[in-house]
This record gives structure tokens, C-alpha cells and sequence, in this order.
């Protein structure tokens, strides 16, 4: 079953989440990885969240840190190598937009789930 929110719903529930959008915590349908900007940052996909923006919730993390495909990497929390732009979509939650399109996206982490994601990665340099 796909999950859907519109735009607004999506933005509102980020803030809500975090109020910095670099801190905003997604999670990999394929391999279940919590991930946000500063992990992508810190595996390397590019030097601040400008550079990475485009990959946060769009590209496992483990996709900049060389891992393999969703079956060998799920569970392990580290990453795979899945990114939405492929050939497979195999998403479960899509972005409406005011124009009516929709947009695969990376389902939110529960705040819970955040907090704890960003609580364990703390001090992590990114």
C-alpha cells in the first residue's frame, strides 16, 4: 500500500521532526536504514547539506560508502546501495505535489526514532 502526503504535510512533519533540515531523519525502504543530511555528509556525498540536499531522503547513505545491494545489507543499519532513481520502484511513500504529481520520498522517521538516531550519532563528524 503506498503511503501519500502532500507538500505541505511533508515540510510540516520535517520541521516537527527537527527543525534543521540537515538533521531530518529518513529511513531506506529497502534495507530500513535511519539516515539524514549529516549522515550523508559524513559518508562523503558532499561537503554541506546544499551539496547533499538532493540525495536526503532519495539515496541510501550506503550508496556513498560503497555497500552492497538491499538483500546482502538489510538489518545492519549501514546502509545500501538503493537510491529511488532507478530502474526498480519499489518505494512505499510518494510526495503530492500542488500540481498533482507525485514524487517517490524515503518514509520519515517516527520523531522517536529521530531523536534516538540523533542521539546515537551525536558528535559524529561530519
Amino acid at each position: 500500500m503506498m503511503l501519500t502526503m502532500t507538500l505541505e504535510e511533508v515540510r510540516n512533519a520535517a520541521k516537527a521532526q527537527s527543525p534543521s533540515s540537515v538533521e531530518v531523519v529518513y529511513k531506506c525502504p529497502m534495507c530500513g536504514t535511519l539516515q539524514s543530511g549529516n549522515d550523508l555528509i559524513a559518508a562523503g556525498a558532499g561537503e554541506d547539506y546544499e551539496a547533499v540536499s538532493k540525495y536526503a531522503g532519495f539515496s541510501c547513505v550506503g550508496r556513498f560508502t560503497g555497500k552492497g545491494g538491499p538483500s546482502k545489507e538489510k538489518g545492519k543499519n549501514h546502509g545500501c546501495n538503493w537510491t529511488l532513481g532507478g530502474l526498480f520502484q519499489m518505494h512505499e511513500f510518494e510526495v503530492v505535489t500542488p500540481d498533482g504529481n507525485r514524487h517517490p520520498l524515503f518514509e520519515l522517521a517516527s520523531k522517536d526514532e529521530a531523536e534516538a538516531h540523533r542521539l546515537a550519532h551525536k558528535g559524529a563528524k561530519p
